[in-house]
């Protein structure tokens, strides 16, 4: 018994070091769900970066807005109101054409990087047809 373990042990060693191995290759099956998984992951993750710079641009816009609205209030409704204007008020219309313009810039970086994550996605999607995009969470 003992000498039939060491000659099947043997065989195997010398196999294994003459390169003389079965192949076996993983299912058909198998295959698709890693390159489901793989695309998957991809679509996945660009769709969370697009989500997220979606929600930074609407939350954005409404402190933008909200600032415009600030501004509007402290200029005054005269023709002259910019001759007349106290110190106080001058300073902070400078902040907020310091903060609307800030705003504004990232806004716009916002939409050129919303609209390539979206080209991103559709690029991928006509790549991969038979995969879906993941639903969106809200």
């Amino acid at each position: 018994m003992f000498q039939l373990f060491l000659r099947a042990r043997a065989h195997n060693y010398i196999r294994s070091r003459s390169g003389d191995q079965d192949f076996r290759a993983r299912s058909a099956d198998r295959d698709a769900e890693t390159d489901r998984s793989r695309v998957s992951s991809i679509l996945e993750a660009i769709e969370n970066v697009l989500r997220a710079a979606e929600q930074e641009q609407s939350g954005l816009n409404r402190r933008v807005d909200d600032v415009l609205a600030r501004a509007a209030v402290t200029f005054g409704n005269g023709t002259d109101e910019y001759l007349e204007r106290e110190a106080l008020d001058n300073h902070h219309q400078d902040l907020f054409s310091s903060e609307i313009s800030n705003g504004q810039r990232r806004l716009k970086e916002l939409a050129t990087t919303i609209t390539h994550f979206k080209f991103l996605k559709a690029a991928m999607l006509s790549r991969f047809p038979d995969h879906s995009a993941p639903l969106k969470k809200n």
